[in-house]
């Protein structure tokens, strides 16, 4: 069924508007597994991407039966037994419901092995329709000695066009499905409850979509999608690129809910295009998706429109903030890409695929929508993509290992890169949350963080290379905070450094970049290291506060070659498990991002609603409450941490960015040392902290002024309870950022309104930090 492919095309996705194949992508990270259906004659490609790590490959057939011979391809390869309890135990039960069980005893295909190089590749071509199953096992003492793995699956149509492009696996049962041709329009009916899923089918399509109530219709009334209200009832009046939570109609009802989307940039303030705006372009008689809405509409009864306003999916388009003129460009949909919506009522809707050939939009080549229908009790979560990198495959944003607890104390989340976190919890608000910090303890599903482990003889002379503290200095069970620069000096990610074993360490950040960074840099030094992934096979919660120390007293248990609890410093970790030595493990260290006394933890997720019990049972006599991110921000603040994105970036280096006390300049050479020492003799901005009167609180790149001159910029802002007012973290030139200057932040396009403000020195509270070193 395998056959080996000697030659083969360069796996790496493009667009499809950029005239390359298209490319299936997928990413597998340890403990778990991926499933992708697969054409005969796809080539399939499998990159062992961090190196020193197995996985396993098996194939399904269309009879439900596994193919038990070895497939044959370019890379290393033997047979073995599925790891069923080598991975996420959910991942291969959610696998087997998925295809009748099949797997349980199949029969897989080692690929690569714990000597592999990073890199590493194996290919193969497949003859015949079937499931392809990618499995990453994990050791189950990764915790203690670090591991991990990250596995890159690309599959290859076996052509292009149309009919070498499998959809997206469908999300539960189908009640209808049609496709709409290019340059057409379909009109149909769904019921409330049921779910509408439009399937960008090849790739850099858009598609028009127009929804009425079917009871206004009845009533001769026509109530349909309107972009104002629904706007205005996201609290979201200026119009941004994206879909809102809702859609309402001119009534201010309810009609649709966004449930899933795999692309995050649409249009939904504009018009479908119209046959005079064609006209006024030179292209008079050209196909429009106003009159296919119309002709389409017709047999309802609905009145025949010249412009039609809808929501134009995957149309890239935006408001341009300085000029309010409407910009566009190519979309960024990619094949199978998609929106799902679950029907607030009973609607006729309306889809088009656009016949626009003269611009970008669909690159220059229009193709085919697909709409799929799903029956009223389909469990469609609620999720959005994420890829760290333009060339990944996409992530829909799934429930941290936490959810299950956190879920039944509230239903406020934000998207942490690819995992649902709680904001705050209904039982306290983020005030109360901050408050519970500053005087008890809070626990924190923290598990956005990235984790990887650099393992491996060379492993410390790699991350001398690459972060600006002196790796030599840091010894077993310590940790430190440094960063990771580019050349010119600007911060490519921040975090923290443990050192598990003289040649094991687990980096914890904020950034994919990192782990691509690290990969890199060890290619070109031509080191003897891996960059493992942990991915979210280990989650982590933050205990912070005072009682936290006293809270974890009465249920860690260590060995006695470990660390003890009260013997650790700021920024010592020890290995330690629940209650006594059969407990689950976990690494516990002495940090935080709160300022206050804390701890981390960082567990197996298999673990983690155990361990969050035991903890949350343990501090109730505290006052132990959870903690969300709206009350994290406010600690942060006052902190005088800094974040990616705010603080630090590209457009600023590590010395501009407030975070000089993080760069060593006795070590030997590391990346971006020339630039800072360079810089920081000729800094021209510093950040600093404002301090404001009232309650007001600017917002991030908000201008700061010296009269008419704007002298700096709004990084980071909050109202601080503690002190009773406003405060703010902002980069301001060197000349005006002495303690006690008085700056004003403009409001209102900068010069209608403006908040006074005093320049302070960070952190706002606590400088010393004598909190967390107690």
């Amino acid at each position: 069924m395998l056959v080996t492919q000697s030659a083969f095309a360069d796996p790496r996705p493009r667009l499809r508007g950029l005239g390359v194949p298209n490319v299936h992508v997928a990413d597998v990270l340890c403990g778990e597994a991926v499933s992708l259906d697969v054409r005969a004659g796809s080539t399939l490609s499998v990159t062992n991407t961090g190196g020193g790590a197995a996985a396993v490959l098996t194939v399904l057939l269309p009879d439900q039966s596994c193919f038990s011979g070895a497939p044959v391809g370019v890379g290393p390869a033997e047979q073995s037994k599925l790891p069923v309890d080598a991975f996420d135990s959910r991942q291969m039960e959610a696998l087997t419901r998925a295809r009748g069980g099949a797997l349980r005893d199949g029969t897989g295909v080692e690929l690569f092995g714990p000597a592999s190089e990073p890199g590493a590749l194996y290919v193969t071509k497949l003859q015949q329709d079937c499931t392809v199953f990618l499995i990453a096992p994990v050791a189950r003492d990764f915790v203690e000695t670090g591991g991990g793995s990250h596995f890159s699956v690309r599959v290859q149509p076996p052509a292009a066009g149309a009919d070498s492009i499998a959809l997206p696996r469908p999300l539960g049962k189908i009640v209808d499905e049609w496709r709409v041709s290019r340059g057409t329009a379909q009109a149909y009916q769904v019921r409330q409850g049921q779910f509408i899923q439009v399937i960008d089918v090849e790739g850099q399509q858009c598609s028009d979509f127009m929804a009425m109530r079917a009871s206004a219709l009845d009533a001769g009334k026509e109530r349909y999608i309107d972009s104002t209200v629904s706007r205005t009832m996201a609290r979201a009046a200026y119009p941004l690129p994206g879909l809102h939570d809702k859609f309402y109609d001119q009534d201010i009802n309810p009609l649709l809910a966004v449930r899933q989307d795999t692309v995050g940039r649409h249009d939904t303030f504009a018009l479908a295009c119209t046959a005079r705006g064609y006209e006024e372009r030179g292209f008079p008689g050209h196909l429009n998706c106003s009159d296919n809405i119309s002709d389409a509409f017709a047999p309802y009864s609905i009145e025949r429109r010249a412009a039609w306003p809808a929501i134009n999916f995957f149309f890239n388009s935006w408001v341009d903030p300085t000029h309010g003129h409407l910009g566009t460009d190519e979309a960024w949909s990619r094949p199978g890409d998609y929106v799902a919506m679950e029907a607030l009522t009973d609607l006729v809707c309306v889809s088009t695929a656009c016949p626009d050939d003269v611009d970008p939009i669909n690159g220059w080549n229009p193709t085919d929508i697909h709409v799929r229908i799903y029956e009223e009790d389909s469990s469609i979560t609620h999720s959005v993509s994420w890829r760290a990198q333009p060339e990944d495959g996409a992530k829909l944003t799934r429930h941290s290992a936490f959810h299950p607890r956190t879920s039944k104390l509230t239903s406020s989340f934000a998207v942490s890169r690819d995992l649902w976190t709680p904001s705050h919890f209904d039982a306290t608000g983020a005030v109360e949350e901050y408050w519970a910090c500053k005087t008890a303890a809070t626990l924190q599903d923290m598990s956005g963080l990235r984790k990887y482990d650099v393992i491996g003889p060379d492993a410390a002379a790699l991350l001398q290379h690459c972060l600006t503290r002196n790796v030599d200095k840091l010894a077993q069970h310590r940790g430190f905070y440094a960063l990771m620069c580019d050349e010119r000096g600007s911060v490519l990610d921040d975090g923290t450094l443990f050192c598990i074993e003289p040649t094991s360490y687990r980096w914890c950040c904020g950034s994919d970049n990192s782990a691509l960074h690290l990969r890199e840099m060890a290619e070109k030094l031509g080191l003897n290291v891996h960059v493992r992934s942990l991915g979210h096979r280990m989650v982590n919660l933050a205990l912070q506060g005072p009682k936290s120390r006293d809270i974890l007293s009465r249920i860690v248990f260590t060995q006695p070659g470990r660390p003890m609890l009260e013997n650790l410093k700021w920024f010592g970790f020890t290995v330690a498990r629940l209650h006594d030595r059969d407990g689950p493990v976990f690494m516990l260290s002495r940090t935080g991002f709160t300022g206050e006394l804390g701890y981390e933890i960082f567990c197996d997720r298999d673990h983690a609603t155990e361990i969050w019990d035991g903890v949350m049972a343990a501090g109730a006599p505290d006052g132990l409450v959870p903690m969300g991110g709206a009350a994290l921000e406010m600690l942060r603040l006052e902190a005088g941490l800094m974040i990616a994105g705010a603080e630090f970036g590209p457009d600023a280096d590590a010395m501009e960015s407030g975070l000089g006390f993080a760069v060593d300049f006795k070590k030997d050479a590391f990346i971006g040392r020339a630039a800072l020492e360079r810089n920081k003799a000729a800094a021209r901005r510093r950040l600093v902290g404002l301090t404001f009167a009232g309650k007001e609180t600017p917002a991030h790149g908000d201008a700061i002024f010296v009269g008419r001159e704007q002298v700096g910029v709004i990084t980071s802002a909050t109202y601080s309870p503690q002190l009773g007012h406003a405060i703010a973290m902002a980069r301001v030139a060197i000349e005006n950022s002495d303690e006690g200057a008085l700056l004003e932040v403009g409001r209102l396009d900068g010069h209608m309104k403006r908040l006074p403000a005093i320049v302070c020195a960070l952190p706002f509270l606590d400088p010393k930090r004598e909190k967390a070193r107690a």
